[in-house]
């Protein structure tokens, strides 16, 4: 049995352009879709008498979301299985519970009730740093809203288990027949001390070098699996979130590793997860490495 691909819903526009960009991710790897909205409802309502039979205003408006995204996204391609649940509990702890059973979670770049010029919304950031599946951040203008550029970006790095995000981003650029672009960045030695420019010039040229050996090493075994794959290497001097936030601007999709410490519950990201989180182009996949 396949796993879902599990979206959160919470009515507002960033969560509604979450569900169409997932019924088409569904739909390119053939998978079910769920819709999961999570609210206290029982919480805002508080007590109430035992005789009442009334449902909380909050939990009809639950599932008056959860039908209303059910419907959108059959709308928007009926062959997609789709179903849905209001749950009565917080959001990110109700995503980060189905991500064990669920082939990626996605959400919107923020939701309902949060301020309109956040970059990020909270429970988008919590659940991209703490789950242990895959997570799409739905960034940058929603499907059709924009011009498909044709390629995945995906960020190589040193750290290690970080083949689960290339064997990723291969999987994504296959099911969308489209390229993959793997940036590595590297850094100019102009801060060290040399006796000659050339020697300067040398050393720049020969950290370039190293960082496409590297791409090539990185990618050889994932790529290796699909020969007819368009793999685009691409060494780019600067910070690393900087040039991976540049890339994301022609990009479809960027994918990048965040590792996952055994027994840490904190926020799991790195600098460059988190740049690209709040200030992508397009949508982000983040991809749990184990450390």
């Amino acid at each position: 049995m396949e796993l879902p691909l599990v979206v959160g819903v919470d009515g507002s526009d960033p969560s509604l352009t979450a569900v169409d960009w997932a019924v088409d991710e569904a739909a390119r790897h053939a998978l079910p879709l769920q819709l999961v909205h999570a609210s206290l409802w029982e919480s805002y309502e508080g007590a109430k008498p035992s005789f009442s039979t009334a449902r909380p205003a909050e939990e009809i408006l639950a599932e008056h979301i959860v039908a209303s995204g059910v419907e959108r996204a059959r709308r928007r391609n009926a062959e997609v299985k789709v179903t849905g649940t209001a749950l009565p509990e917080d959001a990110v702890s109700a995503l980060l519970r189905a991500g064990p059973e669920a082939f990626a979670l996605v959400t919107g770049s923020r939701g309902r009730g949060e301020i309109a010029g956040m970059l990020l919304g909270s429970v988008s950031l919590a659940v991209a740093a703490r789950a242990v599946c895959p997570v799409f951040v739905i960034r940058g203008p929603g499907p059709g809203h924009r011009t498909a550029f044709g390629h995945v970006v995906v960020g190589v790095g040193d750290a290690i288990g970080g083949f689960g995000a290339i064997r990723f981003a291969v999987r994504e650029s296959v099911v969308r027949d489209c390229a993959l672009t793997a940036v590595r960045a590297w850094r100019n030695p102009s801060q060290e001390p040399v006796d000659h420019m050339l020697v300067a010039d040398d050393a720049a040229w020969l950290r370039a070098q190293r960082a496409t050996a590297a791409l090539d090493d990185a990618l050889r075994d994932a790529v290796g699996e699909h020969p007819g794959l368009d793999v685009r290497l691409r060494p780019v001097e600067g910070p690393a979130h900087r040039v991976l936030l540049d890339a994301s601007a022609e990009a479809d999709l960027v994918v990048v590793g965040a590792q996952r410490r055994h027994g840490h519950f904190g926020l799991q990201l790195g600098r460059v997860a988190h740049v690209l989180l709040h200030h992508a182009h397009c949508p982000v996949a983040i991809v749990p490495q184990p450390v």
